[in-house]
């Protein structure tokens, strides 16, 4: 009785313990162990923003973002029946899609079955419709779990016109976010949206309920001002020249002169293979010595100065000048003399210019550079872009500056610009004395709405007076009828500007001797008279056997692109600051964005809509979609009408 009697006692207080601890459990520690019980089997998925879409002005798609999908295989779940009757079959079909031979493919497989791989890659970055196509494989069409099929989605971004700008355009932000997607990826991006779900068999997530706890908000589409006209005749002149001269790289850039909208514009390096691609936005980011380019600037200066006038006579001698103790030359032999001021630039003089600067600012240089920075030549653009260079302009009293500072700078050396700084200013002539800022982005819009339009910025109304204008712009179309630029002179149609050609690390100059490096240039605008466009031409390192003048290295890319814009009518038919037409899309738009904000209990009415349209309304309501053709939708299996039932499959017959 004793041992029962203490049992019993024992049973009593290991149910009094159970009891008080239940107690503590469901109500001093209820709420720790509830939270802890939704964090096991319940989750927040992210429901991902589509980014937006980058256009061109005339509404080409430029960047946009795709699904593609990496397949692997899970080589044991398949049934051994079935994989032994389908095993080739499988095999035939992934040879005639990836290629090697089907018993590669047969053999592949079955090592993995045998190795007990469940994660077997197959392939990575199929597009939508080969994703469809290999899931109706044979095996891999009985699903994940019967037939092994494992396919994991992932976003990208795609640039469907292939490489055009493609460093202006820019990356996604896991790039460094370059280009037109960093500068305006808080419009471009987006919010996320989640939905609760909660674990259920086999490991399995189960939406909670039919509506998403936060809607996605889709990111903001971005048009640009690039033409893809125009800039496919700038990248393939570009690339033509620099193919020719063996250069190491190259940039064009085509602005409008009245607004400042970038039409063109093309960046090529050249690889280990010697094949060019858009290597670097050397337009907007590389700062280097602009050579005789920089004498309009200097002209410009001394005009506005009023120590000079364009008959001002200086005598450049046989060629060969010594100023403070170095040599200056010109490209002639023998020299050109005395000369105007004005045909010192036409026949870009390197001794005229540093005689005519350092003679009447030598006893105040401040005066001269003061004027070059009142035109804003010592400051950056302000580009939304990331990575602009900054330009230099030295002051007396800089380390850098010495007795040869003011007459270097007088011919484009012991500064630096980037091309776009330096064409930002010839554009300001051309647009009679106005400055305005580089604008590379018209507007932002959302569901083919306006959202914010950018404005003509203007950085400068005059950078200097009408008369010197006027006489700059003489002298700039003489250049190309008599001057260095003489070999670009086409009767038919005008243009203006001024060649460029500038040593490149010369620092040793025993080894730049042996080895000899030019910058390439030719800045200027057509048509001389009421000019509609300006446009830059820079060229590293061209081959000096075949030639390095910039009339003929970089010249004939400039005088190309005005030609075919010229006789393309551009200048005739697209001058007016036209908003992108989207007219061609715009009835298909709305009919999907009416039906994708419409709450659906049943299947919606698709035929009549593009395809891709239907597709991704049908998607969004849960349903699989599979679909044979392109277009539009000619017919649907599920009747409109029927209960919507998610994860039910309908075909779409598209023609």
């Amino acid at each position: 009785m004793n041992k029962l009697y203490f049992m019993l006692v024992f049973i009593t207080l290991f149910l009094i313990a159970i009891i008080v601890r239940l107690t503590n459990i469901q109500f001093a520690d209820g709420e720790k162990y509830r939270n802890l019980s939704e964090q096991l089997t319940l989750r927040n998925d992210t429901i991902f923003a589509n980014r937006g879409n980058v256009f061109s002005a005339d509404g080409s798609l430029l960047a946009t973002s795709m699904s593609q999908y990496e397949i692997r295989m899970d080589a044991v779940t398949v049934d051994a029946k079935v994989f032994r009757k389908e095993i080739r079959n499988l095999a035939v079909e992934l040879s005639k899609m990836l290629g090697n031979s089907a018993s590669y493919w047969e053999t592949k497989i079955k090592k993995a079955r045998n190795n007990k791989n469940r994660y077997l890659f197959i392939t990575r970055k199929l597009g939508y419709t080969n994703y469809m196509r290999i899931k109706s494989f044979p095996i891999f069409n009985l699903g994940m779990y019967k037939g092994g099929f494992i396919a994991e989605q992932s976003t990208v971004r795609a640039h469907p016109l292939g490489k055009v700008a493609e460093r202006t355009i820019g990356y996604d932000d896991y790039r460094g976010a370059p280009g037109i997607e960093g500068a305006y990826r808080s419009y471009l991006k987006g919010k996320h949206g989640w939905r609760m779900k909660q674990k259920i068999a086999k490991g399995q997530w189960k939406p909670i309920s039919d509506n998403n706890e936060k809607e996605p908000i889709n990111g903001k589409d971005i048009v640009t001002t690039i033409d893809i006209n125009i800039q496919d005749i700038a990248h393939h002149s570009l690339l033509r020249q620099l193919e020719i001269y063996n250069a190491e790289h190259g940039c064009v850039v085509v602005m409008e002169t009245k607004t400042g909208e970038i039409k063109a514009i093309s960046n090529l390096g050249r690889n280990s293979l010697g094949k060019y691609y858009e290597k670097r936005n050397y337009a907007i980011y590389e700062s280097h010595e602009p050579g005789s380019a920089f004498k309009v600037m200097s002209m410009v200066a001394a005009l506005e100065a009023k120590v000079i006038d364009t008959n001002t006579i200086v005598d450049t001698g046989n060629g060969k000048f010594r100023m403070h103790g170095r040599f200056i030359n010109d490209s002639k032999r023998g020299g050109y003399g005395e000369i105007s001021a004005a045909r010192a630039l036409e026949v870009s003089s390197n001794i005229g210019f540093a005689r005519l600067i350092d003679e009447n600012f030598m006893d105040k240089p401040e005066r001269f550079i003061n004027i070059l920075k009142k035109m804003h030549l010592n400051k950056k653009l302000g580009l939304p872009i990331k990575g602009e260079g900054t330009p230099v302009i030295p002051s007396p009293g800089d380390k850098i500056w010495s007795k040869n500072a003011l007459p270097s700078i007088a011919y484009g050396y012991n500064l630096t610009l980037t091309p776009l700084q330096t064409l930002t200013f010839y554009n300001a002539i051309a647009n009679n004395g106005e400055m305005v800022k580089p604008k590379f982005v018209k507007e932002i819009r959302s569901w083919n709405k306006h959202v914010e339009y950018f404005e003509k910025e203007i950085i400068d109304p005059k950078i200097c007076s009408e008369e010197t204008v006027k006489k700059v712009q003489e002298i700039l179309k003489n250049v190309v009828i008599r001057g260095t630029g003489r070999k670009l002179y086409d009767e038919n149609f005008s243009m203006a500007g001024k060649t460029g050609t500038a040593r490149t690390e010369y620092g040793n100059y025993a080894e730049w001797v042996k080895d000899k490096k030019y910058i390439s240039s030719f800045t200027g605008y057509f048509p001389a008279e009421n000019p509609k466009y300006s446009c830059i031409v820079v060229i590293h390192k061209p081959d000096t056997k075949t030639g390095f003048y910039g009339a003929d290295v970089s010249g004939p890319v400039f005088k190309d692109i005005a030609q075919k814009i010229y006789t393309s009518n551009y200048i005739i038919d697209t001058i007016e600051n036209k908003t992108p037409n989207f007219a061609s899309i715009k009835n298909d738009f709305d009919s999907y964005y009416a039906k994708s904000n419409k709450e659906f209990t049943s299947i919606p009415n698709v035929k009549g809509m593009a395809a891709m349209d239907a597709i991704s309304l049908l998607e969004n309501l849960g349903l699989k979609v599979d679909f044979k053709g392109v277009g539009k939708v000619k017919d649907q299996s599920i009747n409109a009408g029927e209960k919507l039932i998610k994860g039910t499959t309908i075909v779409l017959n598209i023609i």
